[in-house]
């Protein structure tokens, strides 16, 4: 059943605690997450359950699906090599064109978020959650409900795309009986439900801060549908952490960076390198105090 969770205590087995890895929501920042994996992979550890919404359902599906952070880090460096190609590749992804707009018939830029994993994602990322070789959560929200939606098994694109629903930017997804839209809305960094002993929660939040009070910048309309996502999250993600934190808490995630700059891949994961050892050093001490 979707959203499940077994605890599974150490005390008095004299085995390791299990480790789960959540992965939070913020758009290209959230290509800050594949330096974390790239140390999990050093380390020679792997969580026994990830987590993702939004940008971190994408990265962290695709982890699931058994590719290394390096792997991720190549990818994702080739995908945003060619700005005409990835142009390309989301027009080709749109739900509408540009003459619904005069014609008042919806609008003209909303992606299809499935399309867009099918375009994007690497071809070794599986159909179904079953097929992965982690077991792997997308969090997305329940639009008509207002509610949380844990998914877990099924059609994985499907799930993920609702996952990163930004609303008026992608699709929502009709699934289930329902109507699902993007889980930072709601839950942008899932970690709370899976905090329980002989367990440790790593939770890396890649939520935008506040910038300059000086910057009077106008944002443009795709911006700052994006930025008051950003807002949000960065709003929840404050909220949970003060009344529960996680076990480890990573912040992740270059400065001045907006949620669609993904041309900045490069820059975002250079930013992101000195993670590596801070998680390393966080998963040392909490393994050592496990044990």
């Amino acid at each position: 059943m979707p959203g499940s969770r077994t605890a599974i205590s150490s005390q008095g087995t004299g085995r390791a605690p299990e480790i789960a890895l959540v992965l939070g929501a913020g758009g290209a920042r959230g290509l800050s997450h594949i330096a974390v994996l790239e140390a999990f992979d050093e380390l020679g550890l792997k969580p026994s359950q990830i987590a993702g919404c939004s940008i971190g359902a994408i990265i962290g599906a695709a982890y699931a699906a058994g590719l290394s952070g390096r792997d991720l880090r190549e990818h994702a460096l080739q995908s945003f090599r060619d700005r005409a190609r990835v142009i390309a590749k989301l027009l080709d992804a749109r739900v509408g064109k540009l003459t619904d707009l005069v014609r008042g018939l919806g609008n003209p830029v909303l992606i299809d978020g499935e399309r867009l994993l099918d375009l994007f994602w690497p071809e070794a990322v599986p159909d179904r959650f079953e097929e992965l070789a982690i077991p792997f959560t997308a969090v997305a929200a329940d639009y008509h409900r207002h509610a949380e939606v844990l998914l877990d098994e099924g059609p994985l694109t499907p799930a993920v795309a609702a996952s990163l629903a930004i609303p008026g930017l992608v699709r929502p997804v009709a699934l289930g009986g329902r109507v699902l839209i993007d889980g930072g809305a709601i839950d942008p960094l899932p970690y709370q439900g899976l905090l329980a002993p002989g367990r440790i929660v790593i939770a890396v939040d890649v939520s935008a801060p506040t910038t300059a009070t000086s910057d009077t910048r106008i944002p443009g309309a795709m911006e700052a549908i994006v930025g008051a996502s950003q807002i949000l999250t960065r709003t929840l993600v404050q909220s949970m952490v003060e009344r529960r934190p996680p076990d480890i808490l990573i912040r992740a995630g270059a400065d001045r960076i907006g949620g669609l700059d993904f041309f900045k891949a490069k820059a975002i994961l250079a930013a992101a390198e000195p993670i590596k050892d801070e998680v390393k050093r966080a998963l040392a001490r909490a393994l050592a105090a496990a044990g």
